[in-house]
């Protein structure tokens, strides 16, 4: 799942209901695997799936219409539970991107240290987002990292988004936290023999 950022354009799945929470993004039952490994096919597995397993027609992960490695999702993205998993779901299922209005802060950051960039834009971005997908489910998104900006393509309308430094870095570079430690091992080991 480690993959560096840096501009990622692409066509777009519409998830405009509000409140999305972890146990429907990927339900309890599924927690019990500490293997990332697999979790894509279970996302949103309540709404995508019939409980015969097959899947549900109406559902947007099962319309070929939509398609694209960024979700555009309504406001309040993440609520409920602090599971990583859920992260995880959205990573192994190939999104590369959210977009929403509102992340629940610990989905957030668990969306990040998975590789999965969430960025906040305004509700009346959000909106026209939304407006343009159903008019156009070729409508594409640029989505640039070191600008920190978020552009719809269909219509040039743009916006600037935040990301903490620390973060932004570890993206960019396909970092996570261990390999960030372990690009100053030297330093580190210098400190200790020098502090002993």
């Amino acid at each position: 799942m480690k993959q560096k950022f840096d501009i990622i354009t692409s066509t777009c799945v519409p998830m405009p209901m509000e409140n999305i929470d972890t146990d429907q993004i990927i339900p309890a039952r599924f927690l019990k695997s500490t293997d990332k490994k697999g979790f894509g096919q279970n996302l949103f597995r309540d709404w995508r799936y019939n409980d015969d397993g097959t899947p549900k027609a109406d559902f947007v992960l099962n319309d070929p219409t939509y398609s694209g490695c960024i979700l555009v999702a309504g406001k309040n993205f993440g609520s409920g539970s602090s599971r990583e998993h859920a992260a995880w779901a959205i990573a192994g299922y190939g999104f590369r991107v959210v977009i929403s209005s509102f992340f629940a802060d610990i989905h957030k950051n668990n969306e990040l240290n998975n590789f999965v960039l969430p960025v906040v834009v305004s509700e009346e971005f959000l909106s026209e987002l939304f407006e343009c997908i159903y008019q156009n489910p070729k409508t594409e998104v640029e989505v640039n990292l070191k600008e920190q900006t978020v552009t719809n393509l269909s219509n040039g309308r743009q916006e600037t988004f935040e990301i903490n430094a620390y973060k932004k870095h570890c993206l960019m570079n396909g970092l996570d936290d261990i390999d960030f430690l372990m690009q100053s091992k030297d330093l580190i080991e210098k400190w200790e023999r020098q502090n002993n």
